[in-house]
């Protein structure tokens, strides 16, 4: 089994380091045989992750580090061209963006975030 069977995930944070609406945790990822950085944010008590790289150019979006969230609180907003997408989809809601962000999955346990991995997705390896 592996260590992310056995865990039932890779091990994120501390669910209490996100708040609705708060700074994001950023996570290194290989997406697509490529270094990357993911981010995980809480929005309406739920924890959410994508891939930091908004889908109108593939840029990482916060506007200042692990800020995502537009002055609301509502919105995940990309900083170079004002891409807005849903918190909790990802789903493009405003501005020069093709499609969506590109979620990865979360789960909860005891207290603890864990991301998972997809076949595109694996842990960066150091």
């Amino acid at each position: 089994m592996t260590h992310e069977a056995l865990a039932g995930g890779i091990p994120l944070c501390n669910a209490q380091d996100l708040l609705d609406g708060g700074k994001a945790v950023p996570f290194d990822v290989v997406y697509c045989g490529r270094s990357a950085r993911g981010f995980a944010i809480r929005y309406q008590g739920q924890a959410h992750a994508y891939l930091n790289q908004c889908a109108h150019v593939p840029m990482e979006m916060d506007y200042q580090p692990n800020r995502f969230f537009d002055g609301t609180g509502q919105w995940l907003m990309c900083a170079t061209h004002g891409a807005m997408y849903r918190p909790d989809t990802g789903a493009c809601s405003g501005g020069p963006c093709r499609g969506g962000l590109i979620k990865i999955a979360l789960t909860e346990s005891d207290g603890v975030v864990h991301w998972h991995t997809a076949y595109n997705l694996k842990p960066l390896e150091f």
